[in-house]
């Protein structure tokens, strides 16, 4: 005989008490209406144009650099296409705030170099002139000037990080600072000179003079570059040249200008970057983005540290794009490569910058001046939206009263558990919208509207299998538990089918059909969700009645449906 379920109803309570629950963390994130995608809501159109002539290869680099960056959660569907030559054109749904244009247009290269300890003539260059300040377990020392300190974990800087770029200039070349002993007499000072060597420096375990010439060149650098630092001007127009292997004057966000060495560390050389909140770690207060340097770069930062550690005097930029974003000081040795960046970020700032380093540079540069962001509408009318809903409706109402008439009674069970389902997923779509940046789309709508009839499917197996076991002789309270055991197979193999195609078509597909991939998986759980644990349990206690247990007309279950002269008396095992 077959096992009875056991208290069904709780088995739907619980149920519904987890659907409550969800519907309270949507009331908690305040949101009551799922985000529409590019093609139902419109959104921002950022085109970016290449400087100079690239090529193919960089160009879809790029493309593909900037779509993981917009689309970091899988599911926000951003667009992200090339067009001809040398343009890039990012769409993003719904409205967008100006970190989301700054992610798309920063070029995200990081560069550490050292701060030059200019003579005190004209303008005076960024030295740190008072005692420090302790703060207690930090671990982080700042003084009350301009120069935040560095600890084996942390960093503190001295102004934030916009991403714009306030203009630094060119202060001459340096052929080889591999070879050169003294790299403090070789840079010829010429504001906007071009660079004879363009090579960028790559320092290894035989090469420590590069070290040692950097140290000293900080601490005395040639007069050339003292003079194109005395005479330039915060801010300015002259348009970025960072190169890594020549000195560079240049600003921070507050306009404080800085005359700084050839790279001592890329921002190549960074394995992993993230967005800290505040009161991560103990005593900070803002956010902040930390990174961990490969072990090339973690073996140079340590090198310097051992050399530049506890000297106030002695500090280095943390450049992002020509700008710096910290200028601290070491105060113990780094042997670990682990460090932050922090400052006066908001969340978006300091989450945009992260997003930036973690998915690395762009191997080409944009013209600033020609790139255009602008608002765009809809591809799709609004009345084509609301044909889309109809038809998934109106789908929907045949589903129920084809249901409703064939099964009578028992389609009472559909109609109830295709409006759970309904609703559940209405949860998880405005929960995902919040959490994981999922938008709706028309492909995603008919996703959602072909896992109709997934569902619909699983009543069907199931309720078959209750009607044939009825007719071998089983009361119908028989008859369910029995049959359950045959139809769950059935219809778990045949979820599983559909969640798998869902994974390999959202896995090898793009754009918008990822979105169609997702919204079928989605819908593909929830219905093996409601099946377990509300249509199942549903049956069971609807079979203790006997308006369905004794075969009412109007129940679905009586003889002359079920194809028999009558109904078995009690039913047997």
């Amino acid at each position: 005989m077959a096992r009875s379920s056991s208290r069904p109803g709780r088995t739907v309570a619980v149920f519904f008490i987890g659907l409550a629950v969800a519907y309270g963390l949507v009331a908690l994130v305040g949101t009551w209406k799922p985000a529409l995608g590019l093609d139902l809501e419109g959104g921002t159109q950022i085109t970016l144009i290449a400087n100079g002539s690239v090529s193919k290869d960089n160009l879809n680099q790029a493309a593909d650099i900037i779509n993981e960056r917009v689309n970091g959660s899988g599911v926000s569907e951003a667009e992200v296409t090339t067009q001809g030559s040398n343009e890039i054109v990012v769409q993003v749904p719904g409205p967008t705030g100006n970190s989301l244009v700054q992610t798309v247009l920063r070029q995200a290269r990081l560069r550490f170099r050292l701060v030059a300890q200019v003579p005190q003539t004209g303008q005076q260059a960024p030295l740190p002139s008072a005692s420090p300040s302790q703060s207690p377990g930090s671990g982080v020392t700042l003084p009350p000037s301009s120069a935040p300190t560095t600890s084996g974990k942390s960093s503190t800087p001295k102004a934030d990080s916009t991403g714009k770029n306030r203009g630094p200039a060119l202060l001459g070349t340096q052929k080889d600072t591999k070879k050169k002993a003294k790299p403090s007499s070789s840079p010829t000072a010429t504001p906007g000179g071009a660079p004879l060597s363009t090579s960028k420096v790559h320092y290894t375990e035989a090469n420590k003079k590069a070290f040692a010439d950097a140290l000293t060149w900080m601490t005395n650098p040639d007069p050339q570059s003292v003079a194109v630092y005395n005479a330039y001007t915060c801010p300015s127009k002259t348009p970025v040249v960072d190169l890594p292997n020549i000195p560079i004057v240049t600003c921070d966000a507050q306009g404080q200008k800085y005359l700084l060495s050839p790279a001592q560390i890329e921002g190549t050389e960074i394995s992993s970057a993230s967005a800290n909140a505040p009161g991560t770690t103990q005593g900070q207060v803002q956010w902040t983005v930390g990174i961990q340097l490969k072990s090339h770069g973690a073996d140079i930062q340590r090198r310097l540290s051992q050399a530049m550690a506890g000297d106030q005097s002695k500090t280095f930029a943390i450049v992002l794009d020509g700008q710096v974003i910290s200028a601290p000081y070491f105060e113990s040795v780094i042997s670990d490569g682990t460090s932050q960046i922090t400052g006066n970020f908001s969340e978006s700032e300091a989450k945009s910058l992260a997003t930036s380093l973690k998915y690395g540079a762009l191997p080409i540069s944009f013209d600033k001046n020609k790139t255009t962001v602008e608002v765009i509408g809809p591809s799709l009318a609004g009345d084509q939206l609301s044909a889309g809903i109809t038809a998934g409706i109106a789908g929907l109402a045949l589903v129920m009263i084809y249901c409703l008439f064939y099964y009578r009674g028992l389609g009472l069970v559909v109609i109830a558990s295709l409006l759970v389902a309904g609703g559940t997923t209405y949860a998880m779509v405005l929960l995902l919208a919040k959490s994981a940046g999922f938008t709706l789309t028309l492909p995603g709508i008919a996703g959602l509207i072909v896992a109709v009839g997934i569902t619909a499917d699983s009543f069907i197996v199931f309720f078959e299998r209750i009607r044939d076991e009825m007719r071998s002789g089983k009361s119908m309270r028989v008859a369910v538990e029995a049959g359950w055991i045959r139809a769950r197979a059935t219809c778990v193999a045949a979820d599983a089918v559909s969640i798998l195609a869902a994974v390999v078509l959202y896995i090898f597909a793009a754009g918008v059909v990822k979105g169609f991939a997702f919204a079928l998986g989605l819908s593909t759980i929830i219905d093996l969700a409601v099946f377990f644990w509300f249509t199942k349990p549903m049956v069971s206690w609807l079979a203790r009645f006997a308006f369905f247990n004794k075969g009412h007309k109007l129940s679905g279950l009586d003889a002359e449906n079920l194809g028999l002269d009558r109904l078995p008396a009690g039913g047997r095992a």
